[in-house]
């Protein structure tokens, strides 16, 4: 079994387990969305601004590795046209369950992001990419092809690990027991830990590859902001954990 399939089983299972990204947003919170008064996250706490998506009536929008049932419903709403893709099947039930709730049409594909995405150069408007990379190992495929698959003007918006809580011991965040590049496939103490903590297979990435890659696609770096993990040791010492990005195709 390669890893992404061992993170497709891991996730479906924390699903089943009550996982807070994999619980579908409820009948209120939709019509909340329908009415003009939403919000949604890239990373665990801060809202994405509203003026980095523009208008979203009649766009088409990509929900890359998004599935769940928590934002893109709300996208949906709000007007979009959606397609959702996810690898793991628990998310994209949720998905299907949603839609049939509250009867829209949505795109839902399986597939694997680190592989060619299925769709056609240009296809879409915006990309809505929440923090997920950090389950694959290289992410600099993933932004050419988000290139490919956008209009020119079109908008990458995308969620970010910045590596910090692979540094820190998972019980209380307050040691750091690991160096930095964190990849469990070259390093057989870290992949026994990540098993033994049910953590699926993670990875560390460097602003290089996160906000470079993403320049050496062909991106135009538009706005970011910093968050926390919104728990825990790191959080309540205001400690940044993540990057949230706009980019622009041009």
């Amino acid at each position: 079994m390669n890893y992404q399939d061992i993170n497709a089983r891991t996730i479906d299972r924390w699903v089943d387990e009550g996982w807070e990204w994999g619980r579908p947003i409820d009948h209120e919170t939709f019509l909340k969305a329908r009415r003009g008064d939403w919000s949604v996250v890239l990373t665990p706490v801060k809202p994405v601004p509203r003026e980095w998506f523009g208008d979203l009536e009649g766009k088409r929008l990509l929900g890359l590795a998004c599935g769940g049932g928590q934002q893109m419903p709300v996208f949906c709403a709000a007007g979009a046209v959606c397609t959702v893709l996810d690898y793991s099947l628990r998310q994209l039930e949720s998905e299907r369950m949603v839609a049939a709730r509250e009867g829209y049409d949505i795109e839902i594909v399986r597939a694997d992001m680190t592989k060619p995405l299925p769709f056609e150069d240009g296809a879409f408007d915006l990309i809505f990419h929440p923090v997920s990379n950090c389950y694959i190992e290289e992410v600099e495929p993933v932004w050419r092809e988000c290139f490919r698959v956008l209009k020119p003007g079109g908008r990458l918006l995308a969620g970010l690990d910045n590596g910090m809580n692979f540094l820190v011991n998972e019980k209380d965040e307050s040691k750091i027991v690991n160096r930095l590049p964190f990849n469990p496939l070259k390093d057989e103490k870290l992949r026994l830990t990540l098993e033994e903590n049910d953590d699926g297979v993670q990875f560390s990435h460097t602003l290089e590859e996160q906000l470079g890659g993403q320049l050496r696609a062909g991106f135009r770096l538009a706005d970011l902001y910093e968050d926390t993990n919104g728990s825990g040791f790191l959080h309540e010492m205001n400690v940044p954990c993540f990057w949230a990005t706009l980019a622009i195709r041009p």
